[in-house]
């Protein structure tokens, strides 16, 4: 379907290209001319800018977010037999990358307010084999890291930092990222920050953990085709981190953009029936997705989509449920908010190019839907 003036998609990319197409060639062009494709000069300089940006001394480019945190895992010597809490309300790779690691995922509930996991239910969930807490920095906003970190110093757990939705979110005014022994980052092209391909980033500020974590990405090699420790192939290209190094000047300004949006939205709204996003004291939300919640979300979403609206649901299905993780033992009930939520729950329209004129369309319908 072509993306026309008539139709509204919950993102896209392709008017972001038409401001920076230029730029964005031109970068492309510089990495061909280079000679060097994979792990060169671009990547280091991403690295390294990106790092500071999350107040980080270290970063390691690697080929997606999940690989971030399964290496992040890895090197924290994270094994068969170890358990890692997490949530289930989150996407499939935050799991996929603990059981790659051979270990076991422990899921707690969330916070009907916010969606992110109830600090609350931490406790009760751990055992002589947890050994992180994964914390999933969900649709733009960060975990409670203050009562986070104090239950993991006192069990002497990790914290490692899920930051796929929440690049350019704060917590207590320091930036999202810089809260976890290590931190992983996405650059999936629907990312805060998104690549025009496959991205991600490790960062931390522990020198031990950053040279693991840089050998992990290549096979655990620290120098050619030599392994000291097993690793996987991970390794960012050039081209993505010239293109990433770009926007991540325009980073400031789509956060901005993406909060003016949601303002928007919160403030004309008036569906009584939908349940709108907050914003958690001491929160700095940079609204990767908006999330809305509504107990007859196919009706409306089928309506939105005959006028041209079209929404996204994050997440369906909660993973402690999918067949693929049947083996965990867990069942319907065993997290109730997240089971109930996961059926209201869908995000409207939301990028940085989004016009106003759309904007005011989406609420206009949303307001008129009984």
């Amino acid at each position: 379907m072509k993306n026309n003036l008539k139709n509204i998609f919950v993102w896209s990319y392709k008017e972001e290209y038409s401001v920076l197409r230029k730029k964005i060639l031109k970068s492309v062009d510089k990495v061909f001319k280079s000679g060097s494709l994979i792990l060169g000069g671009e990547v280091e300089n991403l690295e390294k800018k990106f790092s500071k940006t999350t107040s980080n001394k270290y970063g390691v480019g690697v080929n997606s977010g999940t690989d971030a945190l399964q290496i992040c895992l890895m090197a924290l010597g994270v094994k068969r037999g170890d358990e890692v809490i997490t949530t289930s309300n989150t996407a499939v790779p935050t799991i996929s990358a603990i059981v790659s690691c051979n270990a076991k995922p422990v899921f707690v509930d969330i916070n009907e307010k916010d969606y992110l996991i109830d600090c609350s239910k931490v406790e009760k969930k751990i055992t002589k084999k947890t050994k992180v807490i994964i914390a999933v920095n969900l649709y733009g906003q960060s975990a409670d890291y203050k009562k986070l970190n104090k239950i993991a110093k006192k069990y002497r757990i990790k914290i490692i930092e899920d930051c796929a939705q929440s690049t350019g979110a704060k917590y207590y005014n320091k930036p999202s990222g810089s809260f976890g022994l290590l931190s992983a980052f996405s650059f999936y092209p629907t990312k805060i920050l998104g690549a025009y391909g496959d991205g991600g980033m490790i960062v931390t500020n522990n020198k031990k953990y950053f040279t693991l974590s840089k050998q992990l990405r290549k096979y655990g090699m620290s120098k050619l085709y030599y392994s000291n420790v097993h690793g996987i192939n991970s390794r960012l290209d050039e081209v993505q981190a010239g293109i990433i190094s770009l926007k991540l000047k325009y980073l400031e300004k789509s956060v901005i953009s993406r909060r003016r949006i949601a303002k928007i939205y919160s403030e004309n709204i008036k569906n009584k029936e939908l349940v709108l996003p907050t914003q958690n004291k001491n929160c700095f939300h940079s609204y990767y997705v908006y999330v809305v919640r509504h107990k007859r979300r196919k009706l409306i979403m089928d309506y939105l989509k005959k006028n041209g609206i079209f929404c996204n649901i994050s997440y369906p299905f909660p993973i402690h449920l999918m067949k693929g993780y049947k083996y965990l033992g867990y069942k319907k009930g065993s997290l109730p908010i997240t089971e109930r939520l996961s059926k209201q729950i869908f995000s409207l329209p939301m990028y940085p190019e989004l016009s106003l004129k759309k904007v005011h369309k989406v609420i206009k319908l949303l307001n008129n839907f009984k």
